[in-house]
């Protein structure tokens, strides 16, 4: 790491890593790290209070009380101490990394099928969990800030852990937490708009993704980057590639294709052509673009050398995504489906995959999130307005911003859409209209739709997903789309048995 300058007694001993100045024990080290909303270099006394015998600074400060090592950055420099502290656990394990916008978590999760298909044990770091053998938890990010993801891969590996997929955002891949693990293979599923307001453009954002690819692969390991090269920007990436390339794609000059497919309300089936010989599939998983996430596991279990049939059977498995196209039941003769999509992409492929499953009408209700890409909220609208018979728009984590202001950006995108509005006590909604509302209160929003539905529709709740929580200013509350559905639905059926 670049050392600026040492201030005290570097001849002491270390017992522990620290950022967070209330974590501190004696002996710690700690980082003082500044963030959007903090800095670290304001807690440093209140580390030494607690013990911290050194620490790790990116500026000049007064006298800590404890030796003080200034580096050019103290995020990298981070990851490096937590490398070193923890005896480099990526290296003792089998990492697969999966980056892009959509498709990450699903492809994390049928990694960790077929890797329990081999015999295996896995450990999984997404979005929706950290977990391994009979320990989950609830993760504060996608990836872990740098010492949390080293110090996690070390604890797998010291519980016997064998086999790691991991989520890797592009947030986390331009804040260098993962920077120091050493990955066996790099998957990259696709990129649509999505974080702009951190990125600021679409050329920035693919920078981030490609860093991983550029500067991360091959760092220790011999890294096979599996890339999906129907998406234009993968395609691009590919082309970046010079050695340890495996494609995928519906194209068949593919290095992993598909010869043939089905995809109905049973899943996706069909036939897989590798490097190593073609096996067919069977796949709970709705939807084509499951079929892209199961291609890109496919190559991350090749690069673990999984035999196909393992694969092939590990994709009959029944793999469950929570929040992802996942079905609400309690005996109605309509379909309630709760998904995380939240770009207009991710909405096009569920709604597309819907669409012709659909006997009634598909009804789409969806918001956008507050303190996020704005630019990407009239696209939604498009999308959830192109395919579905009605829309129902409201709110999604507004966080600080106006949620009304919010559905105002969202309906730019329907200025032009041949769907009419009308309001929600309209008589309209028991017709065959392509109609859609306004409910910025999610809650009624959700009774709303499952209220209207009739035989045979289907009811898509989007853009939350598996979570729990619904973000207001600045605090969570307690909130999620399943139970509110399931909730909906037992007071419907209720009424409908007392009639």
């Amino acid at each position: 790491m670049e050392i600026v300058s040492v201030d005290g007694n570097m001849d002491v001993e270390i017992t522990d890593i620290q950022y967070d100045s209330r974590l501190v024990t004696p002996g710690s080290l700690f980082a003082a790290l500044e963030g959007f909303t903090t800095d670290g270099h304001r807690f440093l006394s209140q580390a030494a209070e607690n013990g911290a015998r050194a620490a790790l600074v990116g500026r000049e400060v007064d006298d800590a009380g404890m030796t003080v090592v200034r580096v050019a950055d103290t995020r990298s420099a981070l990851g490096r101490a937590a490398q070193i502290f923890f005896d480099a656990p990526s290296a003792g394990l089998f990492l697969a990394g999966v980056t892009g916008t959509n498709g990450k978590t699903t492809v994390a999760l049928i990694l960790e099928e077929m890797f329990l298909e081999a015999q295996l044990t896995p450990g999984v770091i997404g979005t929706i969990s950290y977990h391994y053998k009979d320990t989950s938890i609830t993760p504060p990010h996608t990836t872990p800030q740098a010492l949390d993801l080293i110090r996690l891969l070390a604890d797998m590996r010291d519980n016997g852990v064998t086999h790691v997929s991991m989520e890797v955002s592009s947030h986390a891949l331009d804040q260098g937490r993962a920077d120091t693990c050493m990955f066996d293979t790099a998957l990259f599923t696709n990129l649509t708009q999505d974080h702009l307001d951190y990125h600021g453009d679409m050329e920035t954002y693919f920078d981030s993704k490609a860093r991983f690819f550029r500067e991360i692969a091959g760092r220790g390991k011999e890294t096979v980057s599996v890339i999906n090269i129907d998406d234009e920007w993968g395609e691009r990436l590919a082309g970046e590639m010079k050695q340890g390339l495996v494609t995928y794609g519906f194209r068949s000059t593919a290095g992993i294709s598909i010869r043939s497919h089905q995809a109905d309300m049973e899943g996706v089936r069909g036939e897989i052509v590798t490097p190593r010989g073609s096996f067919t599939f069977a796949s709970n998983l709705l939807g084509v673009h499951n079929i892209y996430n199961i291609m890109a596991a496919v190559g991350g279990a090749l690069a673990a050398n999984i035999p196909l049939p393992v694969i092939s059977r590990a994709l009959g498995r029944k793999i469950v995504v929570p929040g992802r196209l996942e079905a609400v039941e309690r005996g109605q003769d309509f379909l309630v489906l709760v998904d995380y999509a939240h770009t207009d992409d991710a909405l096009k492929n569920v709604i597309s995959t819907l669409r012709p499953l659909t006997a009634g009408r598909l009804i789409t209700m969806f918001g956008c999130g507050g303190d996020r890409d704005k630019r990407k909220r009239p696209l939604m609208a498009r999308a959830a307005a192109d395919m579905s018979h009605q829309v129902i728009v409201t709110s999604d984590n507004p966080r600080t911003e106006d949620p009304n202001a919010i559905i105002e950006d969202i309906l730019v995108g329907l200025e032009d859409v041949d769907i009419t509005r009308v309001e929600p006590d309209s008589h309209r909604w028991d017709m065959d209209d392509k109609l859609y509302t306004v409910m910025p209160d999610r809650r009624e929003a959700i009774a709303f739709a499952v209220n209207h539905a009739r035989i045979g529709d289907i009811v898509l709740i989007a853009g939350k997903g598996h979570e729990d929580y619904q973000i207001l200013g600045t605090t969570k509350y307690p909130f999620d789309d399943r139970l509110e559905a399931a909730r909906c639905l037992d007071e419907r059926l209720g009424e409908q048995g007392n009639g």
